[in-house]
């Protein structure tokens, strides 16, 4: 077979260059149109999940149920350990509840993301759209899950005795951080995965890590009495443990110290903040200069 000098073939199985569409840039120049199809491909990921399901949304709820009910039985009625019999550890049971439903909205939100655009190989090589929508839909797919497990956690706190307090108006700006910092990693990890598959593997095991290292299953109490000022300081660096930490103290009991409390001050909070911030930066500085060339990577 003759071919014309300079002409180069496609190679079989992939798609020819001119096919491959290269995305506008991260976020595109339109934004009404950049939301309408984040929330576009959300709502549509959220209706699949559940498709020909019988029980539908109850399955978002059995794990971090199961989960619960697991740490909890095991740790206040085997263990007696946070058995709630100290003050900040009353109503022990919502606060494991709450900051288990948070971390779960972590993980969907991150763990989701590393694949996400990986996944979505011939969406990305033939449609012209805004790359970030992506990563984000899979954010806002694990906030459509937060808010109804929100739901449950309020009411299972209201029914273990917990009153309704004025601190609850903080719950937007907990729940804004977190969404924040999960928008960062997510972005990040999505760009990343298309480069570095090892990045899969990498983060299951970094969120293990995250778990034991954020005031999930252990009260801030315990760990303010077995480390040093020191390393209090560096283990609420990790913003998880402050937005963990400020939600059991707004939304469960004053008892248990706030965020700014466990530190001595509001401002000792600045590093976890930079943290959160500096994320959220270098998450979509990474994915927006990647986002013109990952039609070539895929």
């Amino acid at each position: 077979m003759s071919t014309t000098p300079g002409v180069r073939l496609p190679l079989p199985g992939r798609a020819p260059a001119s096919h491959n569409v290269h995305g506008p840039s991260a976020l595109g120049h339109d934004l009404r149109r950049f939301w309408s199809l984040t929330f576009t491909l959300a709502r549509t990921e959220f209706k699949l999940r559940f498709y020909g399901s019988v029980l539908g949304y109850v399955w978002t709820l059995v794990r971090p149920l199961l989960l619960f009910s697991v740490l909890w039985v095991f740790f206040t009625k085997i263990g007696h350990v946070n058995d709630g019999k100290k003050p900040g550890e009353k109503y022990y049971g919502a606060q494991l509840l709450g900051s288990i439903v948070l971390f779960t909205f972590f993980v969907e939100a991150t763990t989701g993301a590393v694949r996400s655009v990986v996944d979505r190989e011939n969406l990305v090589r033939k449609i012209h759209f805004p790359r970030l929508v992506i990563p984000l839909s899979v954010v806002l797919l694990a906030l459509f899950n937060l808010a109804m497990n929100m739901i449950v956690v309020l009411i299972f706190a209201l029914g273990a005795g917990v009153t309704p307090m004025l601190s609850w108006l903080e719950l937007p700006l907990i729940i804004g951080a977190l969404v924040l910092f999960s928008t960062g990693v997510a972005m990040l990890l999505s760009a990343l995965f298309v480069h570095f598959r090892d990045i899969q593997p990498i983060w299951e095991v970094i969120q293990q890590i995250l778990f034991y290292a954020s005031p999930v299953i252990i009260s801030i109490q315990t760990v303010i009495a077995k480390v040093s000022a020191t390393e209090l300081h560096i283990y609420m660096l990790n913003p998880l443990a402050v937005i963990f930490q400020q939600f059991r103290h707004a939304m469960i009991t004053n008892a248990t110290p706030s965020a700014g409390t466990v530190l001595g001050s509001w401002a000792a909070l600045g590093g976890a903040l930079a943290i959160v911030i500096a994320i959220f930066i270098i998450g979509f500085t990474v994915f927006n200069r990647a986002a013109a060339r990952i039609a070539e990577n895929l």
